[in-house]
């Protein structure tokens, strides 16, 4: 069910026309979205760090493959090219990015769209911290509403492309204790 997920969104970004920049590899979820993109005639660019090239995860088929010094060059890399951010289930890494692209926009830093595909529940647990977070005032509820959620992800697409793009600001409201 993770795989078929994987294809269908490298398939839905291709067929609508739009490019995916990603981490550059061929193994995992995201290989599978890349080689759907590209099966579908999509633009798929790869941003990997030197270390990964030489342990011979780049995927070798796509339009352009960018390679950096760093995990934080290829964060900054993948984040500048990008005009959204979807994020398939996946391990420590989706996490830190996932993570790492809220906070760039609760800062301000970006207004580009996020969105999960949550598949069978995946993110289940951790929307349900985010509201946790939330309901304990650690977060505000426009940032919470910055994480777009869908199954679906054509579905998870329209939401993003109908979401607004005005800066939340972190600190507007907020007292000085």
């Amino acid at each position: 069910m993770f795989a078929e997920s994987a294809r269908a969104t490298g398939r839905v970004l291709a067929e609508a026309g739009i490019g995916l920049v990603y981490g550059g590899g061929r193994l995992g979820l995201m290989g599978l979205v890349a080689d759907a993109a590209i099966e579908a005639g999509g633009e798929v660019i790869g941003v990997i760090p030197e270390f990964m090239v030489r342990k011979e995860v780049a995927h070798p088929g796509l339009t352009q493959l960018q390679i950096v010094q760093s995990m934080h060059e290829r964060k900054a890399a993948m984040a500048d090219c990008s005009d959204g951010f979807i994020t398939l289930p996946g391990g420590l890494g989706t996490f830190d990015e996932l993570a790492e692209v809220l906070s760039w926009a609760q800062l301000g830093l970006h207004t580009k769209p996020c969105g999960l595909v949550n598949v069978a529940g995946f993110f289940d647990a951790y929307l349900h911290q985010l509201d946790h977070a939330l309901s304990t005032g650690f977060m505000r509820s426009e940032h919470r509403a910055l994480v777009l959620v869908d199954q679906d992800p054509m579905a998870l697409l329209n939401r993003m492309r109908a979401a607004p793009s005005a800066p939340v600001s972190k600190w507007s409201g907020t007292e000085v204790r």
